[in-house]
């Protein structure tokens, strides 16, 4: 692994720990047992240390969001499988992670939302007017909305205020928010297979 590799992902290891905040360039330089002198050679400060980590992020997430799109069947399929992602995803992570990066790193920030914005919410278009197409997702969906919607649920759960970090878990809520969403676009046939999925058997 090359240098400056090395230092994004032992700097994602701290952060995602401890959140960003609590973390400066000494823990970095500590963590990885290297002076702060190599650290300052690709970087030049902690926020453009965000910043790559989050485009690194970034791109690490759409091909595997991708991924899963490509090897699932249905938008049912995909959202469980999204879901168990995601699952793992939010419990590796600090809850004071996205928070520190909205108030103290506003580019980063911006580009977490740019990629929600141009990359999820294609995605979940997409996602929405296959469902359409099989039968899942009910026809009057206005897909361009539904997918704005989820968008706004995403950045919601990541809101501390609505979410206070010491009451609720990221991963609790983004997928209960998620879990919502499905059983809001979808159509008897699509319900069936939720509760097939998870294994529920309901009066008609």
């Amino acid at each position: 692994m090359k240098t400056k590799e090395r230092i994004l992902y032992g700097a994602q290891e701290l952060f995602f720990k401890y959140g960003i905040k609590s973390i400066t360039m000494d823990d970095v330089a500590k963590h990885l047992a290297i002076s702060k002198k190599t650290i300052y050679k690709y970087f030049a400060d902690k926020d453009e240390l965000v910043e790559d980590m989050t485009r690194q992020l970034m791109k690490k997430n759409e091909i595997e969001f991708d991924g899963i799109s490509k090897e699932t069947d249905n938008v049912v399929d995909e959202v469980f499988a999204m879901m168990k992602h995601m699952s793992i995803m939010f419990s590796q992570m600090n809850p004071n992670l996205f928070y520190d990066m909205q108030k103290f790193h506003p580019k980063s920030w911006s580009l977490f939302k740019n990629f929600k914005e141009e990359c999820i919410e294609r995605m979940v278009e997409e996602s929405v007017k296959r469902g359409i197409e099989q039968g899942l997702v009910r026809p009057d969906i206005n897909t361009k909305i539904v997918a704005r919607l989820r968008m706004e649920e995403v950045e919601m759960g990541f809101n501390p205020q609505s979410f206070p970090p010491t009451k609720f878990k990221i991963v609790d809520v983004q997928l209960a928010l998620l879990d919502h969403f499905l059983h809001g676009i979808c159509t008897l046939k699509g319900h069936k297979l939720i509760n097939k999925y998870k294994e529920l058997i309901e009066e008609e």
